[in-house]
């Protein structure tokens, strides 16, 4: 009986990760990220990707940026996000603005 649960549970998490439909690697209004992206580029084109804004009333959310499926977690100190793909996982924290 556990085995269909695992691999139920794996099979949606490659969903998450591969997301739906295919991906052109570029986000909305930036430069493509290569498979050679920083960090700091990710998190660049996150905060400028306008699907990845916090939804009104939301706490958590996800969304896709370049290549990478990001999740995001409102906390104390801000938002926390974690993107990943294929080979590759980043984490960075945006601060609470105000």
């Amino acid at each position: 009986m556990r085995l269909p649960i695992t691999l139920a549970l794996l099979a949606c998490t490659v969903a998450l990760l591969l997301g739906c439909g295919g991906g052109s690697g570029e986000t909305t209004g930036s430069q493509p990220l290569g498979a050679d992206a920083s960090a700091r580029d990710v998190q660049r084109a996150w905060e400028a990707q306008p699907s990845c804004m916090l939804p009104p009333g939301a706490s958590r959310w996800g969304c896709s940026v370049g290549p990478y499926r990001c999740q995001a977690v409102v906390t104390g100190r801000g938002r926390s996000v974690s993107c990943a793909r294929p080979g590759r996982s980043i984490s960075f924290t945006v601060p609470r603005e105000g």
